[in-house]
């Protein structure tokens, strides 16, 4: 496939890229850091990977940036056949609650301006009848959970709109797959303490690749989380209040 990757710099976006590479997709990576993009375009030639046509700086926080990085892409690859976006941004509940600047940014990036991003790649999706959209969510927007009240709803309203997408643009070839990951460890969560079902970023990004093959609509990764948060939605509301998950 040929694929742009958006967050390809870091944890889950560089495992997803190099699994890609490994098989002989063709990618052109998308981050915030052009020092972080070279090196990660660096890590996948070391490794022998040929189908590296480019990358480009964007950034969640700045819509100007999307346009630029898109077109540059469409450019290199020729046909786009996919859109992966990993990149996002996570604080813990203290800390958005103490610092609104915070939230707003967290708001802007996982929310606004991934939509926007999204919006803005739907295009080129559709151009050549279709293919696949997979954007990184999270089990935080299943449910209204105290300890992630703030992060869980930029997330819920993520999967609120990837979910109609699919509806909306299944039948004209875009296929979405929103990915709903559990804890991680990546440096996205370095300092906090893992849950039991903690998963590491090989075996979710094997996961997420099986996902964008098959055009799965919602994948939960590491697996065991589906079933997690299939009990956590059934709890009663006066239970929700009690605990602290």
């Amino acid at each position: 496939m040929n694929t742009i990757i958006l967050g390809a710099t870091r944890g889950m976006g560089r495992a997803l890229a190099r699994q890609m590479a490994a098989r002989g997709d063709t990618l052109f990576l998308l981050g915030r850091d052009e020092d972080q993009l070279a090196h990660s375009a660096a890590d996948l030639q070391a490794r022998g990977h040929e189908g590296l046509p480019g990358t480009c700086v964007c950034d969640l926080a700045d819509a100007t940036t999307f346009a630029p990085a898109l077109s540059a892409a469409n450019a290199a690859l020729g046909t786009v056949d996919c859109v992966v976006v990993t990149a996002g941004l996570f604080a813990p509940q203290d800390q958005l609650v103490a610092d609104l600047a915070l939230t707003w940014r967290l708001f802007d990036v996982n929310l606004t301006g991934t939509i926007v991003f999204c919006e803005a790649a739907r295009p080129l999706l559709l151009a050549d009848g279709g293919g696949t959209l997979c954007v990184f969510s999270s089990v935080a927007g299943d449910r209204g959970r105290k300890p992630v009240a703030l992060y869980g709803a930029s997330k819920a309203g993520l999967s609120y709109y990837l979910e109609a997408m699919d509806h909306t643009y299944r039948g004209a070839g875009m296929r979405t797959v929103c990915v709903k990951p559990g804890f991680v460890r990546t440096g996205m969560t370095a300092g906090l303490k893992p849950p039991p079902f903690a998963g590491d970023p090989d075996p979710v990004a094997r996961r997420v690749l099986s996902a964008i093959d098959r055009g799965t609509p919602i994948v939960y990764a590491p697996a065991m989380w589906r079933w997690v948060m299939l009990v956590i939605r059934g709890l009663p509301r006066f239970v929700m209040r009690r605990i602290g998950f």
